[in-house]
């Protein structure tokens, strides 16, 4: 493939972050995990933070793989989870490890907030889904117990632009990360001065640039550390989401979208924003797609449920196959439980919680890992119901198809449930959506792909997509109005 480029994407989850190569020729792109490392929160003075010093290392390690190889990348482009934020001194020195927003130190904030702004004039500004770990509440609470690492911090940066800093020196805002923080103006696609004035940190945030710029080159540091040459880093959308949904194998862009993982984000895309009273007592989100558009949308807690049961029963032959077979075996409609009730957020046991809200709704508590994997997903395909009809409400329109892209893109089953549930075709995959967007905005900065149009061409013509049809439409109908009877008894 002599026409081959080459773009590494470093895309960093919640628990985990990957080195992943792009091969893009003749229209087509191939991808490869030249490396995955765990990425775990760390205690510090009893408060959740973000090891980023090991996570920055990895990354280090990574390139360091490409160097060994002799790959002649083109680019560089780092993605992440949104929200959180790494403060540095005048020195360019890290203050302290970023704060996980799975912290409890922010419960109770956005109230105190609201006594200084009204939670209607902030959506106004804003037009974000009010979540008690945004950004703004974060940096909030700093400022109200008058941390000294927000009176020293000279720079304010999101984890992705954090990691861009690390390798080239330079400090930007990048738009899509930056639109996560419930400070961002999205008619103007700039920080709200007056939010900033009201934490602080005017002037703290360095100048915001659209996905597809290029940041700087590698510093001569890590040119040295690594075995690399200079080789460009880009501001690819560094949001995780707006990455995977640059990523969607379609055409037609009035299809909803679930980018599934950890978190299910369920949204459209839109042109502009949409803050109306409908959308503020919907809590929706306005959040900035890689186009420079607007990417309308609600964040539901995904298969973190899962994920953290799993972590519980701690056995091995328990594989996310097995639980699913296990789950595919188990009575229907069992138990249902509504996805984004607080209490499952951070429990000390998710299991616990689960059987605690069954059991609270006079419903039998699951028993068994294929029960308590049934549950969570029928809920989260029932939850996504609820969503979506939202969606048509705010938007005036009834999307006809459903793409799921993501790690969740590869759970069949759940993706089944979600045909049935919404009752209209689902598309799964792909299931490296987040890694591949990234991909090609890093081809559309080298321009060796025109446009995000073009981008999901090649997206389409590269992915395995796996296409499930409604099925039991009387029955999930019937299921939809029992999940709602269930939800408010809790």
């Amino acid at each position: 493939m002599n026409n081959a480029r080459y773009y590494l994407a470093i895309d960093l989850g919640a628990t985990s972050g990957r080195a992943i190569l792009g091969t893009l020729a003749d229209g087509r792109l191939e991808t490869a995990e030249l490396a995955r490392f765990p990425n775990k929160m760390i205690s510090v003075d009893n408060h959740l933070h973000w090891d980023l010093d090991s996570l920055f290392s990895e990354i280090l390690h990574a390139l360091k793989t490409v160097a060994d190889q002799e790959i002649p990348l083109s680019s560089i482009g780092i993605d992440a989870w949104g929200v959180d934020v790494t403060l540095f001194d005048r020195r360019g020195r890290m203050l302290e490890p970023p704060y996980s927003y799975r912290d409890a130190r922010t419960t109770g904030i956005p109230e105190e907030f609201f006594g200084e702004m009204p939670r209607e004039e902030l959506y106004a500004l804003t037009g974000i889904q009010f979540m008690h770990f945004n950004t703004l509440f974060q940096l909030y609470e700093l400022r109200q117990r008058r941390a000294r690492t927000l009176e020293s911090a000279y720079r304010v940066l999101f984890i992705p632009d954090a990691i861009s800093y690390l390798l080239t020196g330079e400090m930007v805002t990048e738009y899509t990360i930056a639109s996560t923080s419930q400070m961002l103006d999205p008619h103007t696609r700039q920080f709200s001065p007056k939010l900033l004035e009201m934490i602080g940190l005017a002037g703290r945030f360095p100048r915001i640039v659209m996905p597809g710029t290029r940041v700087g080159t590698l510093s001569e540091s890590v040119q040295q550390r690594t075995g690399l040459g200079a080789v460009p880093v880009v501001a690819v959308a560094g949001h995780d989401t707006a990455s995977a949904v640059a990523a969607l194998p379609a055409v037609d862009k009035s299809i909803a979208y679930i980018s599934s993982g950890t978190w299910s984000l369920m949204g459209v895309e839109s042109p502009k924003p949409v803050i109306t009273e409908e959308s503020y007592q919907l809590n929706f989100t306005n959040e900035g797609g890689a186009d420079g558009g607007t990417r309308l949308l609600k964040n539901i807690c995904g298969l973190w449920l899962l994920e953290r049961c799993r972590d519980e029963w701690d056995d091995p032959a328990l594989t996310h196959e097995a639980i699913v077979e296990a789950a595919r075996d188990s009575r229907p409609f069992r138990s249902l439980i509504n996805p984004d009730s607080p209490r499952f957020a951070n429990p000390p046991s998710m299991t616990t919680a689960i059987r605690s809200y069954c059991a609270e709704s006079g419903q039998p508590t699951p028993e068994t890992p294929g029960e308590f994997a049934r549950c969570i997903m029928e809920s989260l395909a029932l939850r996504y119901r609820q969503v979506f009809d939202m969606l048509r409400v705010l938007t005036s329109r009834s999307p006809r198809a459903l793409h799921v892209i993501g790690g969740g893109s590869k759970n069949n089953l759940l993706n089944s449930f979600t045909a049935s549930a919404l009752n209209i075709p689902v598309t799964a995959g792909p299931a490296e959506a987040t890694a591949v967007g990234n991909i090609l905005m890093q081809s559309i900065a080298d321009g060796a792909t025109t446009s995000i149009s073009a981008a999901r061409r090649v997206a389409r013509a590269s992915s395995k997509l796996t296409r499930h049809a409604p099925q039991q439409r009387e029955q999930w109908e019937e299921m939809n109005r029992q999940f709602r009877v269930y939800n408010n008894k809790v």
